[in-house]
């Protein structure tokens, strides 16, 4: 007994050929009259695709001439004794069976759940799935625990817009949405646990650009005790064992640089230092170091942290940090990328608090700004702290490079489009006066 859906409908006379389909692949079913029940020969003719069927028949050898090398199952065929019709199916927006990207962007999105039965989409899903599994054992090996962190949490400046979360108990009063589990992976370690990772949800409410979504995944990473260099070995152990199970085939190298060598050398952060760029099959990472701790937000007119201000400085350059703010002053960060595409971002954390102070004060945040946005991680920092490091991996960007896609939509299950919308539930949407009065909320 087979069931899924009819993938191509072929007539020759009486006898019907359908390509049935279900998540492990195709194979071909034949529908002869003379073979079937009375209440089958009924239904041959109504069968269309995209059709749910529950087809019970006879696997039998195909002839020599009808083997089908392109498929699996393509030695062997289903002689159907009995069909079931178990579901209809309208005439899809696009075709199913044609793997050419023949629709746009907006109607892909709009019927993403058509979309994902293409086998290209399929097959990206099933990739990430096998590299998120080939992560959570790895780490596990390493004796990581797997620890969530809060969705509701509290807004705090630095970093990009945050997405806000009215509190109706609370009137007046906002969660934000975690652009990373940053603040609480370090309580994390401040609590102990010594090896934190999780595969986690971010949220950054941020103007549209290049390949971004507001909502994205990351593989999350903290350990206590621990320098830079054995991050970075754990790191390319870790992605050797996945390409090992995923990409086998694939040529692996490793180097490292640092920041101002990457930028004079190649004017960019994140140079691609393949050495042919033209074999899809050679992924070159490169680790970008010594990062300056601090930017000059031109935009803002002020200093900002490069990365984020609970970096490390480097402990040579900390007499620096008393003048102010420089370019000049490094950072303990390093980024990894991907044939030019930078992949994942860690860095030591400041574990001192008097360090930790002196970087938010050179970043223009007052006393009083202080203790109200990062009071409770300070207080925590006065009951032992260890030293600790970690990182944080654009899951959708790895994947998408794995599986030879441009854009990281082409590797999430329900993307959101360029300008940041589902035309599948039709979001964002206006609510009813009622939900934003019960938050006290009014729509300027």
């Amino acid at each position: 007994m087979l069931k899924g859906w009819a993938h191509a409908i072929r007539k020759m006379g009486k006898i019907i050929f359908v390509d049935l389909r279900d998540r492990s692949g195709i194979v071909q079913v034949v529908l002869v009259p003379s073979e079937l029940d009375q209440a089958s020969q009924e239904l041959m003719k109504d069968i269309k695709p995209e059709y749910v069927l529950e087809i019970k028949g006879v696997v039998q050898q195909r002839g020599a001439k009808q083997v089908n090398k392109d498929l699996p199952t393509g030695e062997v065929e289903i002689l159907a004794k009995e069909v079931k019709i178990l579901s209809e199916a309208k005439t899809p927006p696009f075709e199913i069976d044609n793997e050419d990207r023949q629709a746009g962007e907006e109607l892909r999105m709009k019927y993403r759940y058509l979309d994902l039965r293409h086998e290209r989409m399929k097959g990206n899903i099933k990739i990430r799935h096998e590299i998120i599994k080939a992560i959570r054992e790895y780490m596990y090996a390493e004796n990581f625990w797997e620890i969530e962190t809060p969705y509701l949490s509290k807004s705090t400046p630095e970093g990009a817009r945050d997405f806000l979360v009215p509190s109706r108990n609370y009137p007046g009063k906002f969660y934000a949405l975690p652009q990373s589990p940053q603040q609480y992976k370090q309580l994390l370690m401040i609590s102990g646990l010594e090896k934190y990772f999780q595969i986690v949800r971010c949220f950054r409410d941020e103007d549209q650009r290049g390949d971004r979504q507001a909502e994205f995944t990351q593989l999350d990473l903290e350990l206590s005790f621990v320098s830079q260099e054995e991050i970075m070995s754990l790191v390319e152990k870790l992605i050797k064992k996945v390409l090992s199970e995923v990409k086998p085939e694939a040529k692996i190298s490793f180097a490292s640089m640092a920041y101002q060598e990457a930028m004079s050398k190649h004017q960019t952060d994140r140079p691609d230092v393949r050495k042919d760029k033209k074999d899809n099959n050679e992924f070159a990472f490169l680790w970008v170091t010594d990062f300056p701790m601090f930017e000059y937000k031109e935009g803002d007119q002020r200093w900002g942290a490069a990365h984020h201000p609970f970096t490390a400085v480097n402990p040579e350059d900390l007499p620096l940090l008393i003048k102010g703010p420089s370019d000049k002053i490094r950072a303990l960060q390093y980024d990894l990328v991907l044939n030019g595409s930078e992949i994942a971002g860690g860095s030591i954390r400041s574990h001192k608090p008097e360090v930790l102070k002196q970087v938010f004060k050179a970043l223009g945040h007052s006393d009083k700004e202080i203790k109200e946005k990062f009071g409770h991680l300070l207080e925590a920092f006065d009951y032992g702290v260890p030293p600790h490091g970690g990182i944080a991996f654009g899951l959708d960007r790895f994947i998408a490079i794995l599986c030879g896609e441009e854009s990281i939509r082409e590797v999430m299950a329900f993307p959101k489009t360029t300008d940041n919308r589902d035309p599948l539930m039709d979001s964002p949407s206006e609510v009813d006066r009622e939900q934003l009065d019960e938050l006290g909320i009014h729509i300027k």
